[in-house]
């Protein structure tokens, strides 16, 4: 028990106190994150709109997450992290309270977008903050911190979301807007260049004026390629997933819930003390090919044994294992890759292939469902697992060889 419990304290130990505040806007964010898992909802029962329109809805808040990702790094790169951060929870808690109080289809097309860019310009000035507040040892736990914040997060918004929703769907825009201003302020409050040392000034940004080496690097741009494999086979957890619960294996939404919630558990008590174990060992590229087998695996356990509530838990078991042991050591690797001059383009391109496979990996799996059954989805899951697993061999293969 000693073993443990030193286990734990040494793996939240040592990280800065900008790593941990920066961690506490993020849960903050993340807790009022209502309006999108509730908008399909919101858009046919509220405001009557055609389950087709609502899919076009949520087509222009993807597009536009894509273009705010590849635009919030450009910009950290040029004015920094902390403004773009600032800027991004400011403008998109507006944007939230505008447009909960829009009717017209256009209109609500076109805020939702820009709502999009200007959220998810938030993440790669987010992620470039943690490698300036954190140190190289100590990184990938930095990420993984902020991770379980996220986590966090979703699972306090998304039990509360639907609390509200079933009363109010409106509520649910004003919470998502002051939770995202409320964040704002905090952030100015304990992470401004005149309250942390961490954070630059604008007069230290005025250095961030080079080229978009990002698009230039050849190993990197396969790492986001591969990326987008791994993002469309695990975003099938979000899309066809439940569904397949539902229809397949017969669970009642309640279990459905329980299961997918044993995810976000299972990450916030074990992440932290994984990384810890492996982040002195420097394999990291090595722990994205095991991570990548397993989620695909997770998938392809389905097709490999019968059950019900045993085989649901087993490939939740699965996928956890596969999320922990790649996810994090992701952000290394692109880390590693980068200095303070062009650290927000990496984290931009990063962040927009997880946007991509966010659009592209739910719509591609619900249409090879809809033609050719879940059998067949999970094996091509599987076969991309492969795939992506040996590209990522090849991409450690030639990273080490410089």
């Amino acid at each position: 028990m000693k073993k443990v419990t030193a286990l734990y304290r040494n793996a939240y130990s040592g990280l800065s106190p900008a790593t941990w505040w920066l961690s506490v806007v993020m849960l903050i964010n993340r807790s009022g994150t209502m309006v999108v898992p509730f908008m399909t909802l919101y858009l046919t029962e509220a405001k009557h709109y055609t389950i087709a329109q609502a899919g076009l809805v949520m087509s222009s808040f993807g597009l536009g997450a894509i273009g705010g990702g590849i635009l919030g790094g450009k910009l950290t790169d040029k004015f920094g992290f902390y403004t773009i951060q600032l800027a991004s929870l400011l403008c998109g808690g507006i944007m939230f309270l505008v447009l909960g109080q829009i009717d017209s289809f256009p209109a609500i097309c076109a805020c939702t977008f820009l709502l999009a860019v200007l959220n998810d310009s938030f993440r790669p000035a987010n992620a470039t903050a943690i490698a300036q507040y954190s140190k190289e040892e100590n990184r990938t736990r930095s990420y993984s911190l902020n991770r379980l914040a996220i986590n966090l997060g979703w699972a306090v918004g998304g039990a509360m979301g639907g609390i509200i929703a079933s009363h109010n769907y409106q509520l649910l825009f004003w919470i998502d807007g002051l939770t995202n201003i409320g964040a704002a302020l905090l952030l100015m409050a304990v992470l401004s260049p005149s309250k942390n040392s961490q954070t630059p000034s604008k007069k230290d940004m005025e250095v961030h004026s080079g080229p978009n080496p990002a698009f230039k690097d050849k190993l990197y741009l396969l790492f986001i390629f591969l990326t987008i494999l791994f993002g469309c086979n695990f975003f099938q957890i979000f899309a066809t997933l439940p569904v397949f619960f539902r229809l397949e294996l017969h669970l009642t939404p309640y279990v459905i819930g329980l299961i997918m919630a044993l995810n976000g558990l299972l990450i916030a008590l074990f992440e932290m003390a994984i990384v810890f174990t492996l982040e002195p060992k420097g394999k990291n590229l090595q722990y994205v090919i095991i991570g990548t087998l397993l989620v695909g695996l997770s998938f392809v356990v389905f097709n490999l044994f019968p059950g019900q509530y045993a085989v649901a838990i087993f490939s939740t078991l699965l996928l956890t294992l596969g999320e922990m042991l790649s996810m994090p050591f992701m952000n290394t690797f692109w880390v590693s890759r980068t200095n303070n001059s062009n650290r927000g383009q990496y984290a931009g391109l990063f962040t927009a292939a997880w946007s991509i496979a966010q659009v592209v990996g739910p719509y591609a799996g619900t249409q090879v469902v809809h033609k050719y059954g879940f059998n067949v989805l999970w094996w091509i899951v599987g076969g991309i697992s492969i795939l992506a697993s040996i590209g990522y061999k090849s991409l450690d293969t030639r990273h080490r060889q410089g």
